[in-house]
């Protein structure tokens, strides 16, 4: 059965997935950049976003792997796709990353402003769910067929889906950094009593990765 994941996610010391203001400048907040330092020195995202060879490898390269291996589609959260808030004044904005997104398959972007799909390089098809979060994954559940569906966040797209006890697996690469504010993960949130667990944890010089499950 196909599994709703997240991977990748960093989050501070404090407990914050974003740093505050995010903006087309800060589209992480202020701060938010820090969190990242582990993932953007892989070999694999450096070859992946910035087109680089080189970049480190072991364990955190070995994690960004397992984020994109069996994968048939995403769910993104709308501050995901982009910085602009409220109605599409027009359809200039693609996402952040260019013509040919890292994502190579359909994307579902949560939003409450109706939208035309876009079709990007590479096999990037992004459509714009004005339905809500059980929308997206049934439609997002179609697109993968027998392959996986990985929530990319933000931080409040996430605990929707951990609200509703959605999420099958999650990775969370804490980073050694402190941001004060932002968008804090689990706010609000029981863990716990909705069924998570750590299941795994490893740390590096970079961060500590943590698995958390939720229990059958």
């Amino acid at each position: 059965m196909a599994k709703l994941r997240v991977h990748a996610y960093s989050v501070s010391l404090d407990g914050f997935g974003a740093g505050p203001r995010q903006s087309l400048e800060a589209p992480l907040g202020v701060g938010g950049q820090t969190l990242h330092t582990w993932a953007f020195g892989t070999r694999t995202l450096q070859q992946m976003v910035f087109g680089r060879e080189g970049g480190a490898t072991g364990v955190d390269d070995d994690f960004i792997i397992r984020g994109f291996a069996g994968i048939g589609s995403w769910i993104l959260g709308r501050n995901m796709f982009g910085p602009v808030r409220g109605a599409w004044p027009d359809e200039t904005w693609k996402g952040w990353w260019g013509a040919n997104p890292p994502y190579h398959c359909p994307v579902y972007v949560l939003t409450h402003h109706a939208r035309p799909s876009i079709t990007m390089e590479g096999g990037t098809i992004f459509h714009f769910v004005t339905g809500g979060i059980r929308e997206a994954l049934a439609r997002a559940t179609e697109s993968a067929g027998d392959k996986d569906i990985r929530v990319g966040g933000g931080a409040a797209t996430i605990r929707q889906y951990l609200q509703e006890r959605l999420v099958d697996e999650m990775h969370l690469a804490y980073s050694p950094v402190f941001l004060g504010s932002g968008e804090s993960l689990f706010a609000g949130l029981n863990v716990l009593e909705l069924g998570y667990e750590c299941a795994d944890h490893v740390t590096t010089a970079q961060a500590t990765h943590v698995i958390l499950k939720k229990r059958t």
